[in-house]
């Protein structure tokens, strides 16, 4: 199966909604390097958008052609996500012109671009890349980045102050951007570490691990030993992007 390719003007668009197809190459056009987002994972909450770049890297031995083709990112039948500016200004390599990289603008719009849920994991890029003199390159998966619903956490220990050997209550809470409600929802069955950092002290250590229960609920109980701050630290999973509380701060009597 061929790429599916919208023509634009001068421009042309690679999108690719339907699923994986097949690369195309003609000539010595080369793709060296996709680098989504500067290499770290997208984030979307329930309003904000997201801007980010996706840089490609390309050679061919007449030099690339910047006002011709449009790399798109998409994810199976229900996404997909063009660039904000078409042109990608494309700068040559000092001292390699027939090398540039070319950097697009993109923007991720929670509440247009994952239709659903199901839209959180790994995207996809899809570029092609051509040369001055016609000869061109275009791969459908030239790489991948994970799009994440945002998580938010809240904590609170009490009771403040507390007496020395005395039962301290820490509870919190997980929830996550639902982009189909636009509201953010308790995130249960979760683990979720409770961390401590002694007055005085730079590092966080893990006391418990606590699994969040009803509407992302957390809830436990330790002995105050001393002055220090308290707080919540959720790693992530392969749809929903980690999130740590801010510290609570208990004085111990």
């Amino acid at each position: 199966m061929q790429s599916w390719l919208l023509v634009v003007g001068a421009l042309s668009v690679l999108a690719v909604p339907g699923g994986a197809q097949a690369d195309e190459h003609e000539g010595d056009t080369q793709i060296l390097k996709v680098v989504i987002n500067k290499g770290h994972d997208i984030a979307l909450g329930t309003t904000e958008a997201k801007k980010f770049t996706l840089q490609v890297t390309a050679s061919d031995d007449s030099g690339i052609k910047e006002d011709f083709t449009v790399p798109s990112l998409w994810k199976d039948s229900k996404g997909l996500v063009i660039p904000d500016n078409p042109t990608g200004n494309c700068v040559p390599h000092a001292g390699a012109p027939t090398t540039s990289t070319c950097t697009y603008r993109m923007t991720f719009h929670p509440r247009i671009d994952p239709q659903d849920n199901t839209t959180a994991g790994t995207w996809k890029a899809a570029v092609s890349i051509s040369g001055n003199d016609g000869d061109y390159m275009s791969k459908d998966a030239a790489a991948t980045v994970q799009v994440r619903r945002y998580a938010k956490m809240t904590v609170n220990a009490a009771p403040e102050p507390v007496k020395k050997g005395k039962t301290l209550t820490v509870t919190g809470s997980l929830t996550r951007a639902n982009w189909e409600t636009y509201k953010y929802a308790g995130y249960t069955g979760q683990p979720v570490k409770l961390q401590f950092r002694k007055k005085g002290s730079s590092a966080y250590t893990t006391v418990k691990t606590v699994t969040t229960g009803s509407l992302g609920a957390l809830k436990t109980n330790v002995k105050a030993a001393t002055d220090g701050y308290w707080r919540w630290s959720f790693a992530d999973t392969s749809t929903t992007h980690p999130a740590t509380t801010t510290a609570d701060y208990v004085d111990v009597r």
